[in-house]
Order: C-alpha cells, then structure tokens, then sequence
C-alpha cells in the first residue's frame, strides 16, 4: 500500500518547478493532490501529468496574496474531496536584489507570498489538520550564507516562515497537526536556465554543493516531503531539514 494512500494534499504554487515535483512524489504515493497556483494552464498540465502516471490531481486557481482567494480554494477542496490531510506551502514570488535595490512594493510582495500566505493557509486548513495532519513549509538558506548580499529580502520572507512554523508545531503538537520546513536547492526553470547560461559563477557554485550537482525536483525535493508526511516520519515535528546536496550548514 501507498504511504500516502487517501490522503489529501494541498499545495501552493504546485504549476512547476519544486511545487509540481512536490505534488508528482504525492500523488506516487497515493495523495490525492490540489494543485494550487495562479496560472490554470500550469496547473493543469502539472494535474495532467499525475493522471497519466495513474494518480489523482485537481487544479484550483488561487492567488496566495489574496486572503479570500485562500479561503475559498480551502473550502473548494474540502467540499470536493471531504478534508485535508497535508499542507505544502511552496508558493514565493522571490525579492532579489541588494537593500538599497529592492523597493518597498518588492519586498512587500515577498512576505505577502511567503510568510503571510503561509501564516493564512495554516489557519485555514487547521480544523481539517487537526487529529493527523502534516504541513511542510519551504524555507531557504538564503540567510545561511556567509555572504548574503542581494538576498535579504528573500532571506527574510523565509526565516519568517520558519518562525510561524517552529510556533504552529509548538501549539499545534497537542492536536497532533507536524509542522516541519525543507530548505530545497532544486533544478528549477529559473535555476536550470541560469545553470545552462554558462555563467562564471556556475561552476563556482556547484563547487559549494557537496554532492556536486543541482537537486531534482521530484526526486530529490519531492521525495523529502513524501517521507515527512508519512509514517516514518511520525516523530518529527519543529524543525528545519536542508535538501541540498550538503550545501548549507546549519548550527
């Protein structure tokens, strides 16, 4: 049996990239997914993928910045398949830039889509979490780095999210709701465009990654989140996991 067999989850920004490997490894494993995302033709080809591999997927429209754009896409889900059972929060629009670069609008729109859709969607699906429920917040090592010039803005929006998270799993134990992070290093659109540039600093940077390459984003990232939501990871809660290659070093 699947480990994830009739299971319901839900995740944001599931249209490409780490979210669609995330929500592919799921619905492996026998998830039925809700794939979240601004972009329905996304969604949709994400949904059409799982289905040829013989899984369950449904792609609802929903801008994360947009507080009853959450709530109505919860409700949505609940009303189409009678819960939820695991909580992904993959969606970010990425602030890059140095301080004095990165406008105030920019940055807003960084903790809008990362801590505060995080802090929202938490709240909205409790009730249906409460009794055996998993959510798995994406953080970053951007704040990690020695040398965290142009990554500020990004670096906060995720240490936020792994505060709300520390806190959720903190209060929620008692319900029985897990809370844990994953700070991915995955070959994205945006990552594999800029791993196939050619840049000086490519190979510079594949040199910082113990295991020498990029993370896959189903495989390697979606795996990960598969194994948190399931049994074996039953005792886990409260806490920051790198899926990197070995690239960042936490204290």
């Amino acid at each position: 049996m699947a480990v994830l067999e009739n299971k319901i989850a839900v995740i944001t920004g599931g249209g490409q990239g780490v979210g669609a490997g995330i929500a592919l490894a799921l619905a492996a494993e026998g998830a039925v997914v809700a794939v979240l995302g601004r972009n329905l033709t996304k969604l949709e080809a994400t949904c059409a993928e799982i289905h040829h591999r013989g899984g369950e997927a449904q792609a609802f429209v929903c801008d994360v910045t947009v507080a009853e754009d959450i709530d109505a896409a919860v409700m949505e889900i609940v009303d189409e398949f009678g819960g939820i059972d695991i909580l992904v929060n993959n969606a970010q629009i990425i602030p890059l830039g140095r301080l004095l670069e990165v406008s105030d609008e920019e940055y807003q729109e960084g903790m809008a889509s990362g801590p505060l859709a995080t802090f929202r969607l938490m709240k909205a699906c409790y009730p249906f979490l409460r009794g055996d429920g998993c959510i798995v917040n994406l953080a970053s090592s951007a704040a990690m780095r020695p040398d965290s010039a142009g990554f500020g803005a990004y670096a906060a929006a995720k240490e936020a999210i792994r505060a709300l998270s520390r806190a959720a799993a903190c209060e929620w134990g008692e319900d029985n709701i897990r809370v844990n992070c994953i700070m991915p290093l995955a070959m994205s659109p945006a990552m594999s465009r800029w791993v196939e540039s050619g840049s000086d600093d490519v190979e510079e940077f594949l040199g910082s990654v113990p295991l020498g390459r990029v993370g896959d984003c189903e495989e390697d990232i979606g795996r990960v989140v598969v194994f948190l939501c399931g049994p074996d990871a039953s005792y886990i809660t409260g806490h920051t996991l790198p899926v990197d290659g070995g690239q960042a070093f936490i204290r």
